[in-house]
């Protein structure tokens, strides 16, 4: 039977650009619908918020991460999984959010469950981060203790590191689950993750500066 849901992160990346749009030329749409404290009385705003931007900046950066890693797991675990995925952390890494910041918006916490389970699918995927060579497993490490860091105010402490560390933390639990449940399918499945993909540097460095204050 044929995948319903394909291409689902470029999907998810033009609603996120129709959005940005949408917040430029309706003054009040993005304070209507970013997490705020009046979350529990308006609790559209823990799905809404994962779609809304704060710059051209800060859509742009995470655009590049969900279309690069949401395409491949895309390809491994099937569209209808990733959207419940993407769905299910982004609104999850609001709800935690919501205790901690006054306000928030954006997709970060569900892109970062998506490479949470790119990590543990292929933890030796060859990926270019912090000008160096090295597996996804230890650049995924590495993203954590940023926002770890970030938390304890060393960073931009305008970026969302809480929703960064239960998003990686969800994708990290589901990753393990699919693992589990899934290794024969993996091992004979004909699209192999286990081919080194090399990202550009610059484009991993400049989202690792964006997110992380690095």
């Amino acid at each position: 039977m044929a995948e319903k849901f394909r291409f689902c992160a470029l999907w998810l990346s033009l609603l996120c650009i129709i959005v940005f749009v949408l917040q430029l030329v309706i003054p009040s749409f993005t304070k209507n619908f970013m997490l705020t404290s009046n979350a529990l009385a308006q609790p559209w705003q823990f799905l809404t918020a994962v779609f809304l931007h704060g710059s051209v900046v800060h859509l742009l950066y995470n655009l590049f991460a969900l279309i690069l890693f949401g395409l491949m797991l895309e390809k491994f675990i099937g569209g209808r999984r990733f959207l419940i995925l993407f769905f299910v952390s982004g609104i999850l890494a609001n709800i935690i959010s919501f205790y901690w910041y006054p306000n928030a918006l954006g997709a970060s916490g569900a892109i970062m469950a998506v490479i949470g389970v790119v990590a543990v699918l292929q933890p030796m995927m060859t990926v270019w981060a912090f000008n160096l060579p090295m597996p996804m497993f230890i650049a995924a490490i590495i993203w954590v203790a940023g926002s770890v860091l970030g938390i304890f105010g060393f960073g931009d402490q305008g970026t969302g590191y809480l929703a960064h560390l239960s998003g990686i933390f969800i994708g990290l639990l589901y990753g393990f689950y699919v693992r589990l449940r899934a290794k024969k399918r993996m091992q004979s499945n004909s699209i192999s993750f286990e081919r080194k993909i090399v990202i550009p540097e610059d484009q991993i460095r400049n989202w690792e500066r964006y997110h992380f204050g690095k």
